[in-house]
């Protein structure tokens, strides 16, 4: 199973001084050398992190796969035309949200058809499109239909679960919803809360492709460094199965 690192909060740290430090493309090159196969960021409306020459200069440095994510805006999505990032992940926005909480509902009529276009716009780019959306295997239906070609299982809920319980039941939530992708011809990444305590358990899940992980990997990169951190959550990942 890949790991993709999102690196947006290494932005954060840079804009909450508007400085030069901690460099970018840096943290993307030492993640991909500690063994991450692709990079992800989030350009979001309001700039609060990742800006638009962070995409463009990404797009050109990062060796592995760029994958883009971002709304359904029109002035993102030229932005996306012009890049042309190795994928896009369409994910739902809110202004006021610390970060994404939940998946695109693209079991609603507007949402869906709104997606749609899209998709059918960048894909005249030939830009792989993936859908961040709730495990709901009638999600995946609708996701194929309007011509996704991954999906990325929010697990902000399993991740968020207070009681074991609860956890076992969103767990079972995401392994059906993958196993009903997975039969739709769909490919299935899964990301969103994932930290070095909960992964294992998401990593186990037969036919996920690949981890987008973020916060807990910078978080820890605080304190034992980009490379340490990124290494220590591949092993997790590629050891699963042995825990």
């Amino acid at each position: 199973m890949k790991l993709g690192v999102n690196i947006d909060h290494v932005a954060t740290l840079r804009q909450a001084r508007l400085a030069k430090e901690p460099n970018l493309v840096r943290a993307a090159v030492i993640a991909e050398m500690a063994g991450a196969e692709g990079i992800t960021i989030h350009l979001r409306e309001d700039r609060r992190h990742i800006q638009d020459a962070d995409v463009r200069l990404l797009r050109q440095v990062v060796s592995t796969r760029l994958n883009l994510e971002m709304a359904i805006s029109e002035e993102i999505i030229n932005i996306a035309l012009e890049v042309v990032p190795d994928m896009v992940t369409l994910v739902p926005e809110k202004r006021q949200e610390l970060t994404t909480e939940g998946g695109l509902n693209i079991l609603d009529e507007a949402v869906r058809e709104n997606t749609k276009a899209a998709i059918q716009r960048l894909k005249t780019k030939n830009i792989p499109i993936s859908l961040f959306i709730d495990p709901k295997v009638e999600a995946m239906k609708v996701a194929k239909e309007i011509g996704a070609d991954f999906v990325e299982i929010h697990t902000g809920k399993y991740a968020d679960s207070l009681t074991e319980v609860e956890q076992k039941e969103e767990l079972k939530h995401i392994e059906e919803a993958t196993r009903a992708a997975k039969v739709l011809g769909l490919r299935v990444n899964a990301g969103h809360g994932l930290d070095y305590k909960n992964v294992t358990a998401i990593a186990r899940i037969k036919d996920l492709v690949e981890l987008n992980i973020g916060h807990s990997i910078v978080a820890r990169a605080v304190f034992v460094g980009m490379e340490k951190a990124v290494s220590e959550m591949k092993e997790l990942i590629d050891n699963a199965d042995k825990a």
